[in-house]
Parts: C-alpha cells; sequence; structure tokens
C-alpha cells in the first residue's frame, strides 16, 4: 500500500464530508439558479434560506474534513442495544426496501391509500409481525388517516388513484 493509503485508512468520515459537500454546492448552486423579480415587499427573497443553508452545509463539510484529517473519529454507539459486531440483517432490510420501492411504483396508479396500506403493511411484515389481520386492519387505518390528515390538516392533496370517487 502506499503511504497515501496508509493515511487514509480508516478515514471513512470523509465519504460523510464529500456528502455533505455535495449537497451543499447542489443547493447553493440551484438557489442561485432561482430567477426571482424584485419585490418591495419582500426583500429577503426566495433564495436567501437556501443559500444560507447551502453554505452551512458547505462549512459544515469542511469543518468534518479537517477534523477528520486531524485524527478525529466518530465514536461507536453505545446508546443503542445493538452488537455492532454482527453483520446487517437482510432478510430484514431486503422487504423493507421493496416495501418502500413498491410504494413508490404503485403510489400514482394505485393511490395513496392502498399503497400506503401496503407500504405499512410491508413493513411490519418485515420486521417480524405475522398478525396478518390484525396489522392489515391498522394499515388501512393508517392509510386512510394520513390521507385525511395530508387533505385537510395540511392541505396536500395525495393521490387518490383506484379510490378517486370513493375518497
Amino acid at each position: 500500500m502506499s503511504s497515501q493509503t496508509l493515511k487514509l485508512k480508516g478515514r471513512s468520515e470523509l465519504g460523510i464530508a464529500a456528502l455533505l459537500g455535495a449537497v451543499g454546492g447542489v443547493v447553493v448552486w440551484d438557489a442561485l439558479r432561482l430567477s426571482v423579480p424584485y419585490s418591495h415587499s419582500d426583500p429577503v427573497g426566495p433564495r436567501t434560506v437556501p443559500l444560507i443553508v447551502g453554505g452551512l452545509l458547505l462549512v459544515c463539510a469542511v469543518l468534518l474534513a479537517i477534523n477528520v484529517l486531524r485524527g478525529g473519529r466518530g465514536e461507536a454507539e453505545e446508546g443503542e442495544d445493538v452488537d455492532l459486531s454482527h453483520p446487517s440483517d437482510w432478510k430484514t432490510v431486503v422487504p423493507l426496501l421493496a416495501a418502500f420501492l413498491a410504494n413508490i411504483l404503485l403510489i400514482d396508479t394505485l393511490g395513496w391509500v392502498i399503497s400506503g396500506t401496503l407500504l405499512f403493511w410491508g413493513s411490519v411484515w418485515a420486521l417480524g409481525s405475522r398478525k396478518y389481520i390484525r396489522d392489515g386492519l391498522i394499515s388501512i387505518v393508517m392509510s386512510v388517516a394520513t390521507f385525511y390528515g395530508f387533505y385537510l390538516g395540511l392541505g396536500i392533496h395525495l393521490p387518490a388513484g383506484l379510490l378517486a370517487g370513493v375518497l
């Protein structure tokens, strides 16, 4: 191994710094591309907050990279009851990812209530519950509640899909 490779060994936090920097750069770039007419009533404008957030992300990325290169390391998680020596449980992770992916692919055609029900039910199944009827009923209630919570509480219209005339 080269001396440069040895210096960077165990410095995976640099990847997080690079990710923070990339996200910050995209946010700043996107904010600068906003075409906003001047307004006397709003001197701050819609660019201000994204520029501040993007700038802070860039500052955090630089500070994290400096800290890691000076020898700083993230501490192992001690607050959770997790054994970090065990590998990931792919029998749980893959079905969870499949439930999320199915929701993404089906939400426009089936609507939130149906795809959300599949998401909630698939998530609890992936996490080990085997009470199918109870979990299905709770999933339906949660989907309908979140549909109307977004619609009535926030004014956000989630897709109704197949239930467009019913909801």
